[in-house]
């Protein structure tokens, strides 16, 4: 899979998403810090990736309706810090080896994992 972290993510959440072999790559690399969400869901589109953001913006699917995308993770600690953010990620990789995320809204919140597609309703 191949996958783009937002600029709110941290840098060892590309660590974490290559050691589960994701071809990974940022928007601090893309000079896309700061822009629009639009050209960085565009970006990732482009590119064929899923989009892992904190950005709750990226979760509205009436205006990122999931079957449009690449795909798009956003993950929502309780504490918006580093180890946070990083183990919630750690614990949603075997969901992602084992379900479908082309395509696909995944919200990641402690001790739960939502999906939403076109193929099916939340899960």
């Amino acid at each position: 899979m191949r996958a783009k972290t937002d600029e709110n993510m941290p840098v060892d959440a590309v660590r974490l998403l290559v050691g589960a072999c994701w071809d990974t790559s940022t928007v601090h690399e893309e000079h896309l810090v700061g822009a629009a969400d639009r050209r960085v869901i565009d970006a990732c589109q482009r590119e064929g990736r899923v989009l892992f953001s904190l950005d709750l913006d990226f979760a509205d699917i009436r205006r990122h309706p999931p079957e449009a995308w690449s795909g798009i993770v956003v993950i929502r600690p309780r504490e918006p810090d580093r180890d946070s953010v990083l183990a919630l990620l750690v614990a949603a990789l075997p969901a992602f080896a084992t379900e479908p995320v082309r395509q696909r809204l995944w919200i990641v919140v402690p001790n739960r994992i939502r999906s939403r597609g076109a193929d099916q309703g939340a899960v």
